[in-house]
């Protein structure tokens, strides 16, 4: 039988990244989940915000959209940005659509549900948590900064990280990590797409228990900028590892790692790069050596 019919896989994450790798998983349908940040306050998605409350909706529609396969007018519709003067500029219809079930008091994961099944995507889209929260930061000299822009906007590193208030996870995100044979963190922006999801203890927990999933760490293919591009490899996975409750990743994917790292980590070195943008991770690549690593 087909690995996509036996193997369940979660990826955590947020916007491009976790859109990138979901679009690689999409052959494992309904057994693949993403659980996706909820923490950004920038752009169209800060702004709805800031005026009507709610958890971030950007990064899970940026995950719907790379996963449509049949493009229509409801896909159009879902992707439109509005443009011109007025309120409406930069707006895009996809956010102020889960807005909108949102305020009619539809649970966040239901709203996804509808929209997915709309646009017939099959993988599972779960928010990291259905209770609004920003992400607040301490750098290494004692500054507080409050709000994921913030965030990548600060000129120093970090010392810590947390999600204010602490919210619940969302219950099917947990089901899903303790039910999974593969557990996938990145690619994406670290501290504001990665680390958001692992900072909710629940998922955390649910990371560390289920210790017959491989956790795999998939590298970026190009320097961040801000605090995050500050950290080495090293100071990033032993984040995750205290996220995790101690967890330790078991796979890093990625192009080129230094030799000094631990050699308990299984290292996969392999061209990852679409053709197109050498920053960007190629879809059938990414496929190729998940599924690998998944057999293994």
């Amino acid at each position: 039988m087909p690995i996509h019919k036996t193997k369940k896989v979660v990826a955590i994450g947020g916007g491009h990244g976790l859109g990138r790798m979901l679009a690689a998983l999409k052959d494992f349908g309904s057994n693949a989940t993403g659980i996706v940040a909820t923490t950004d306050n920038g752009g169209s998605t800060g702004r709805i915000r800031q005026c009507q409350g709610g958890i971030a909706w950007g990064d899970t529609r940026n995950c719907i959209n790379q996963l449509i396969t049949e493009p229509n007018i409801s896909s159009m519709m879902f992707e439109y940005r509005f443009r011109g003067a007025g309120e409406l500029n930069g707006h895009n219809l996809g956010n102020l659509m889960l807005t909108a079930l949102d305020n009619l008091s539809i649970r966040p994961l239901d709203a996804i549900h509808l929209i997915c099944d709309m646009l017939k995507v099959e993988v599972n889209i779960v928010p990291m948590s259905e209770h609004p929260a920003d992400l607040t930061a301490l750098s290494k000299s004692g500054k507080w900064v409050r709000g994921e822009t913030n965030v990548d906007d600060m000129s120093e590193p970090l010392q810590r990280l947390y999600v204010e208030p602490e919210v619940p996870a969302t219950g099917e995100g947990i089901d899903a990590i303790l039910s999974a044979d593969c557990i996938i963190l990145g690619p994406g922006s670290f501290l504001t797409s990665i680390m958001p999801p692992l900072l909710l203890p629940d998922i955390g927990k649910a990371i560390a228990q289920n210790t017959h999933a491989k956790l795999v760490f998939v590298d970026n293919l190009d320097n961040e900028f801000g605090p995050a591009g500050m950290m080495s490899l090293e100071e990033r996975l032993k984040w995750c590892q205290r996220a995790c409750d101690g967890r330790q990743v078991d796979v890093l994917l990625g192009e080129n790692f230094s030799a000094g790292l631990d050699e308990n980590y299984q290292c996969v070195e392999v061209n990852l790069a679409s053709p197109n943008h050498e920053w960007r991770h190629d879809r059938k690549k990414l496929q190729q050596e998940i599924e690998k690593i998944i057999l293994q």
